[in-house]
C-alpha cells in the first residue's frame, strides 16, 4: 500500500506549486522536518525540499520563474528560494542530493549525487529520512522512519557509531529529538552516545549551545536531560550541572506548566546551574549567548529566598522576565507580577531641588530613600510619596 502524506495547508500553496513546475514535479520531493511533522499532524516551520539538479540549474529554473534565490550554502548545494510566507511557512531551502565523500565529525566533505536513497542515508535519524512526492505526496520511506514514528522510536540510520563519528553533534541531536518525540531512549543510541560522548569537546560553542537551548525550549525535557547526567554526556557540556540541578530542573518545568507559563531556554538553562554570578558568566562565554541571554543568566543567578518576600519590588527592580525567572526558580507564586506594569516613581530629583536641597548627592540619596519605602509600602500614591519626601527631608 502506498503511503501519501496529508494534504497539510502547506502543500496547497501555490507559490510552491509555482516553484516545483520551474524545477519538474519529478525533479523535487519535500524532506526532513516538514514531511515528519505533517505526518504527525503539527505545525510545519521550515521547509526542506531535494533534487537531483545541480545548484546552477536551479537557480537558472527559478530565476526564468521570476523566483528569486539565495545561494545560502551553495557549496554544499544549498539554494535558498524566496518565497512568500501566505501565513505559512514561506521561504525554502533546496539542496541536491548528496554523498558523503570525507568527515571529520565537525565538517563533511561532499559530491553530488543522483540517487534518492543514497542522499537519504547519509541522514542522522529514520524519522528524518522521509521524502514526499509534491505533487502525488507519495511518501518514500528507505529506512523504516513511518515505522519509527508512530512508534515514537527515534533511530540512527545504520550503525549509530558511524554516524556520530560523521558529525558529532548528532549526540546532541539524538536527545533533543528523543524528548521530542521519543517514548523510550533507543539502548544502541545510548551507548554510542555514552561512548563517543568526549568529541562534543571539539565542536563550535555555537553549535552546541544552540542544540542546548533548541532542547530547553520543549514542552518538558527534563527526564532526558536526567537521562543525558547519568549517561554523563551532559557533563560534558554542562560540567556545572550536578545532581540538584536536575531536580531542579524538573521542579522549574513542574511550576511552568502550573502557572501556565511558556517554556524558556534561559530560564531553564539556570535551573541547571548552580546560583551563583561567575558560573553563569562563565557558561554565557562558553556557549557564546547574546548580551540579552548573558543578562538573563546573571540575573536568575542572583536568585534567593528573599525575592518572594515583594514579588513586585522584584519585578520593578529587575524587571518582569528577571522576576518571573527567578520566583520559579526559587518556588515561588509568579501571579503578583504576570502581566503587571511597573509604575513609575512619582517623584524626581528635581522637585527635591525645588524643596531647598542643592543638586548633588544629597539628591541623590534623599531620592533612594524615598524610592526604598515607595517599594516597602507597595508602590503608594503620589500624595504619600509627597509626605515620605517631607519625612526625609526632615532629617537633613
Amino acid at each position: 500500500m502506498t503511503e501519501r502524506l496529508p494534504a497539510a495547508p502547506w502543500t496547497r500553496r501555490e507559490d510552491l506549486a509555482a516553484m516545483v513546475a520551474a524545477l519538474g514535479p519529478d525533479n523535487v520531493r519535500w524532506v526532513g522536518g516538514a514531511v515528519r511533522d505533517t505526518i504527525l499532524g503539527v505545525s510545519v516551520q521550515d521547509i526542506d525540499a531535494a533534487t537531483p539538479l545541480k545548484p546552477e540549474e536551479v537557480i537558472e529554473r527559478l530565476n526564468a520563474a521570476g523566483i528569486r534565490t539565495i545561494p545560502t550554502g551553495i557549496a554544499h548545494g544549498t539554494v535558498t528560494a524566496l518565497m512568500p510566507a501566505d501565513g505559512y511557512s514561506g521561504n525554502v531551502e533546496i539542496t541536491t542530493l548528496r554523498h558523503d565523500v570525507s568527515t571529520d565529525g565537525r565538517r563533511a566533505t561532499v559530491a553530488f549525487a543522483q540517487d534518492w536513497r543514497e542522499d537519504a542515508a547519509r541522514r542522522d535519524f529514520t524519522i528524518n529520512a522521509l521524502f514526499a512526492h509534491p505533487e502525488t505526496l507519495e511518501i518514500f520511506d528507505y529506512f523504516g522512519g513511518l515505522d519509527d514514528l508512530a512508534a515514537k522510536c527515534v533511530r540512527f540510520i545504520g550503525d549509530a557509531r558511524q554516524r556520530i563519528a560523521e558529525d558529532h553533534l548528532r549526540i546532541l541531536r539524538y536527545f533533543r529529538f528523543q524528548a521530542r518525540f521519543g517514548a523510550e531512549l533507543n539502548r544502541e543510541a545510548e551507548e554510542a552516545c555514552a561512548q563517543l560522548a568526549d568529541t562534543l569537546k571539539g565542536l563550535s560553542r555555537e553549535r552546541v549551545g544552540w542544540e542546548l537551548q533548541t532542547m530547553l525550549r520543549l514542552p518538558d525535557p527534563s527526564p532526558t536531560i536526567a537521562r543525558m547526567h547519568q549517561l554523563r554526556v551532559l557533563q560534558v557540556v554542562l560540567p556545572e550541572t550536578g545532581r540538584q540541578e536536575i531536580e531542579a530542573m524538573a521542579k522549574l518545568v513542574a511550576a511552568e506548566q502550573a502557572y501556565n507559563i511558556a517554556p524558556d531556554a534561559m530560564r531553564r538553562l539556570s535551573a541547571l546551574l548552580p546560583a551563583l554570578p561567575p558560573i553563569a558568566a562563565a557558561v554565557s562565554t562558553r556557549l557564546r549567548l547574546s548580551r540579552s541571554q548573558r543578562a538573563r543568566l546573571a540575573c536568575a543567578a542572583e536568585r534567593g529566598p528573599a525575592d518572594a518576600d515583594s514579588p513586585r519590588a522584584l519585578a520593578y527592580r529587575e524587571g518582569s522576565h528577571c522576576a518571573i525567572d527567578r520566583l520559579l526558580l526559587i518556588g515561588a507564586d509568579p501571579t503578583p507580577v504576570i502581566g503587571w506594569d511597573a509604575p513609575k516613581l512619582p517623584i524626581k530629583g528635581g522637585e527635591i531641588v525645588r524643596r531647598g536641597v542643592q543638586a548633588g548627592p544629597a539628591v541623590a540619596r534623599i531620592l533612594q530613600s524615598v524610592e526604598r519605602r515607595w517599594l516597602q509600602e507597595n508602590f503608594p500614591d503620589a500624595a504619600r510619596v509627597s509626605a515620605i519626601l517631607d519625612e526625609e527631608l526632615a532629617k537633613e
